[in-house]
């Protein structure tokens, strides 16, 4: 009988410390923070791998309390969609391009064609105080964060005909963004812009409801608009970005130490993307070239005589200050 109760004693004590193991193991599991992120890329776009990378570092810094899920392709929503779910909570960081002059007008003037000369000149603004200034201002508008800005490659002009001057692009066909400096832009250069969602396209060149498009080469090359395309124009109308974006709400939930080291794998996968873009880009051109392409390098200086008095509105029309400032950086 004592056997019987000493070994009963034993089992016990093991079930206790097994019970206590897992109890501390979900206690554990409880306390990571499991967050969203979102992009409309696919999975083999330099976006999700960045997005990746920062996902990888958070993990790193934070000693795996906060870890990210990263949703591409559209998952979580559009643009519009992933900026409306981190100002109520429900997506907590994303890559946006675009759409954040719908939320606060200033990043309208980021988007006029020949805005930037080239691709140093938006670095030196988007990493320089005048891109610091308009990320704080950012959060104060909307309750976003705006983390850091990647880089990715200009945009040019796909073609079903050659356009060698300005004077080729009169009534053309051209799908752009629902964003009034595209359109106004590509109207000031005699075309006949023709905004429509993206996933809209490829069918639509295919059938001559437009005659061209416009977007980063990478992006294009992914779409497989070289199908539907024979000619790619290198207008370098607009150096762009997209940007990685953290919602108010989320870093409220963070400590200290999670929220700084956040803040520092977005510095370190900043890095990683745009080295990553420079690569791509180039093998992107290159695969459009195999595929028989024919690219058309233009004189742009009409280009942009011919978009400066629209740009110039438009300034007047959201911000005078920041644009004037973005143009005295090319001297």
């Amino acid at each position: 009988m004592k056997d019987r109760i000493i070994y009963l004693v034993g089992i016990t004590t093991l079930l206790i410390v097994f019970l206590s193991g897992c109890a501390n193991t979900s206690a554990a599991e409880d306390d990571t923070k499991v967050l969203r992120m979102g992009h409309i890329q696919n999975e083999s776009h330099p976006w999700h791998k960045g997005s990746e990378k920062f996902a990888e570092l958070v993990d790193e810094k934070t000693d795996g309390s906060v870890k990210i899920d990263i949703y591409p392709s559209s998952t979580l929503g559009s643009d519009r969609d992933l900026v409306e779910g981190m100002q109520i909570g429900s997506v907590d960081f994303a890559l946006v391009a675009g759409v954040m002059s719908n939320f606060y007008e200033p990043y309208a003037i980021l988007e006029l064609p020949y805005l930037f000369e080239d691709m140093n000149h938006l670095e030196d603004f988007l990493y320089g105080p005048e891109g610091q200034n308009l990320q704080d201002e950012t959060l104060e508008e909307t309750g976003v964060h705006g983390l850091e800005f990647w880089a990715r490659g200009p945009r040019q002009l796909t073609s079903n005909k050659p356009v060698e001057n300005i004077d080729d692009l009169n009534g053309m066909k051209i799908r752009v963004p629902s964003i009034e400096a595209s359109i106004e832009g590509w109207q000031a250069l005699g075309a006949n812009p023709t905004p429509m969602s993206f996933d809209e396209v490829y069918s639509s060149l295919q059938t001559g409801v437009i005659d061209g498009q416009e977007n980063p080469i990478l992006f294009a090359s992914n779409s497989r608009i070289q199908e539907v395309q024979d000619y790619l124009i290198m207008t370098d109308h607009v150096y762009g970005y997209v940007q990685l974006l953290a919602s108010d709400k989320t870093f409220d939930g963070l400590t200290e130490e999670e929220t700084n080291a956040v803040i520092e794998a977005a510095e370190e996968s900043t890095e990683y993307q745009n080295e990553l873009v420079v690569q791509e880009d180039e093998a992107a051109l290159d695969a459009m070239l195999e595929e028989n392409v024919e690219v058309i390098e233009i004189d742009t200086e009409p280009f942009e005589e011919a978009v400066q008095p629209a740009n110039e509105s438009l300034a007047d029309k959201y911000d005078r200050e920041l644009y004037d400032t973005i143009m005295e950086m090319k001297e």
